[in-house]
């Protein structure tokens, strides 16, 4: 936001919590502020004036957002002019809380209006109300007959409808649902035994004669059949509504929500996907699927070297953001690097005002999270003053980074709030390798990160009012790069003596072993290694080796056909681990004719020892020194043999006309 001509207000709210206008005012960089109270009701007027003078305006009430939104459009249209009007709570994070003041986390909940989050780039979506209903009973029909003036509905009945009577304008057809893919605006449904209802006849309803199969196109689907769902975590499929057909109330919700599902909508791309960076796989060997094991709406495929993410079905969770190891998805709305802009701004802004108490963070989503928080003020305790609320979109894109980047800053704590987390949660996993990293810093560290699940107000203010540690686990350092080089960074600092880490299954970083006994040094994983942390040497037989550029993805070790490479996740914090290493090394084979190096000595030296006396090709002592020629030299001495295969004869004589008198 620019700074020239901002007017601050701040509404006590009813004189019911205590505010610095000083410190606020300097927090955003204001050039006035007015402290006042009841502003959406008696002082209006406050507002009013403010709004109406041209400045950028900073209202600090999120409760009343839509009251003052209207308000700014009244006057810019009553005056012709564009007010600029920004609203934030502190109210519910900083202002009421049972601690007596919280000043500087009000202030620091402030300075973030000063950040500008990336836009996120969206795809548009066009639903044109083509709805198809799934169900076996009258409440289908009922709910088909509610739709019809708005939607173009047809019923795909499960049974016979026998004495039920056909609706007028409604299209019924019975048959078994075998397949159905895609979101809002684009559902491919395949049906079996497919039949259309016949319109013709008395006495009970039929249909007609049934087809094989039969495939269809759909905007909408409503699903009323009792039954499993169509789709993994089909709460978040956009265009698929499910209900109980017994649910009487859920029934009339739906027909409203299958209404206001036509039209045209933009759709948020969540991720950005570089399929150059992924590591799923490599010439058909299989490699990093853990974004694939985790998605909860299946919007990832496989798609040959590369996944595929769907923008379409994405939910927008973040959970493969969080487990890609090589950077490949990269959450967008917002992206990491402005998490750790918004995680240095407020330890950097809380302490600039409060010398003495060192913050702790709060990771909480937007929905959930917010509302525990919002009750908790109203009814309870309120937030702690030294616990600033960190809002994202959703808890299961938080990744080990932004922890450990947190702790980093110089926050004490990481307390993380949830209702409840899965086992098979990419959560589960980032927070794994935090405890493993800060069984190393010191006594009791691990308590420095906690997770919550609790729906409970009572339990989560004992937990948060409950304070392991006063003190930061180290000064601040500056954190630039993206996850891997920050994680490196925030990590040396925490722990400088410490060496290598040992880290869960699955965690991004790590070495590789391998068995020198089996390796025969064909560089087979050098030529997949998605990453270069394999390479080779030009000038001998060598395997080396980079750890920081290993991302753990396995393709080395499906790769090798002598099972010489295993897999081993640590955190390697020597500057060793920043340079090549030689993983495996031997002398080359010098051929026998140019004496040139060539190949694996030993290798070359178990073949001949495999074919001598051994083989009915390599009886002559001839053949066998092929083996033991260079590339050159071994086309030239096959050329140059008796009987050899390449030779033509003798060049034909020219004839001349001489020749024929």
């Amino acid at each position: 936001m620019n700074s020239q001509k901002r007017t601050l207000i701040l509404c006590k709210c009813d004189s019911s919590m205590k505010l610095d206008s000083q410190m606020a005012k300097e927090s955003v960089d204001a050039d006035q502020v007015i402290e006042t109270d009841y502003l959406c009701t008696k002082n209006v007027h406050v507002a009013e004036k403010v709004l109406s003078s041209g400045k950028e305006t900073l209202i600090a009430c999120q409760q009343q957002a839509s009251f003052f939104e209207e308000l700014s459009n009244e006057i810019a249209l009553e005056k012709n002019t564009t007010p600029k009007l920004t609203t934030i709570d502190i109210r519910d994070r900083a202002g009421w809380t049972d601690d007596l003041t919280a000043y500087a986390k009000q202030a620091a909940l402030l300075s973030e209006v000063k950040l500008t989050s990336p836009l996120t780039p969206f795809k548009e979506i066009t639903s044109e109300g083509v709805c198809l209903i799934l169900g076996s009973d009258e409440n289908t029909l009922d709910v088909a007959s509610k739709l019809k003036d708005e939607l173009a509905v047809t019923v795909l009945m499960s049974r016979d409808i026998g004495e039920l009577s056909p609706r007028g304008e409604v299209n019924i057809c019975n048959g078994k649902l075998k397949t159905v893919t895609g979101s809002l605006g684009n559902f491919k449904v395949l049906v079996t035994e497919y039949s259309e209802l016949n319109l013709h006849g008395r006495g009970s309803v039929s249909f007609g004669e049934k087809r094989k199969e039969a495939s269809s196109e759909c905007d909408i689907i409503i699903d009323l059949r009792g039954d499993n769902p169509l789709f993994p975590s089909s709460e978040k499929r956009d265009g698929y509504l499910r209900r109980d057909p017994k649910d009487r109330v859920g029934l009339e919700s739906v027909v409203l929500e299958a209404i206001n599902l036509k039209g045209e909508f933009e759709k948020p791309v969540y991720v950005r996907f570089e399929e150059a960076k992924c590591a799923h796989s490599r010439a058909s060997r299989s490699g990093c699927s853990r974004c694939l094991d985790i998605c909860p709406t299946n919007a990832i495929s496989s798609n040959g070297d590369s996944v595929a993410i769907d923008p379409y079905i994405c939910a927008g969770c973040g959970s493969c953001s969080a487990v890609c190891p090589s950077g490949a998805a990269n959450y967008d709305d917002p992206p990491f690097t402005f998490n750790l802009q918004r995680i240095t701004n407020l330890r950097s802004v809380f302490k600039k005002y409060d010398r003495q108490v060192e913050p702790r963070i709060l990771f909480v989503d937007k929905d959930f999270g917010m509302e525990l928080i919002t009750l908790s003020a109203r009814f309870g305790r309120g937030l702690p003053a030294d616990l600033i609320p960190f809002a994202i979109p959703n808890i299961e894109l938080i990744s080990h980074a932004e922890i450990l980047a947190a702790l980093a800053s110089g926050f004490s704590e990481v307390i993380i709030l949830t209702k409840e987390v899965p086992n098979f949660s990419s959560l589960k996993l980032q927070m794994n390798i935090c405890m493993s990293i800060l069984a190393h810093c010191g006594p009791e560290s691990q308590n420095r990160l906690r997770l919550i699940e609790t729906m409970d107000i009572e339990t989560f203010e004992n937990e948060i009012y409950s304070k392991n540690h006063n003190k930061k686990i180290v000064e601040p350092v500056l954190l630039l790069g993206e996850k891997r080089e920050i994680t490196r960074t925030a990590v040396k600092a925490m722990i400088p003596s410490e060496d290598a880490i040992e880290l869960p299954e699955t965690s991004p970083y790590g070495e590789i072993l391998v068995n020198t006994d089996k390796c025969t040094l064909c560089l087979a994983c050098v030529s997949l290694c998605p990453t270069n942390a394999l390479e080779d040497n030009a000038d001998r037989p060598e395997l080396n080796f980079t750890e920081t550029a290993c991302i753990q993805c396995g393709i080395c070790s499906s790769t090798c056909p002598e099972q010489a490479i295993t897999l081993r996740p640590r955190l390697n914090l020597n500057n060793e681990a920043l340079s090549q290493k030689v993983l495996n090394t031997e002398e080359p084979f010098e051929c026998i004719s140019c004496k040139r190096p060539f190949g694996v000595k030993s290798t070359i030296e178990r073949i001949v020892a495999k074919l001598e006396n051994n083989h009915w090709m390599y009886q002559d002592s001839k053949k066998l020194d092929l083996v033991k020629m260079c590339d050159d030299c071994r086309v030239n001495a096959q050329y140059h043999e008796e009987n050899s295969p390449f030779k033509y004869g003798e060049k034909p004589k020219i004839r001349t006309t001489d020749d024929y008198h």
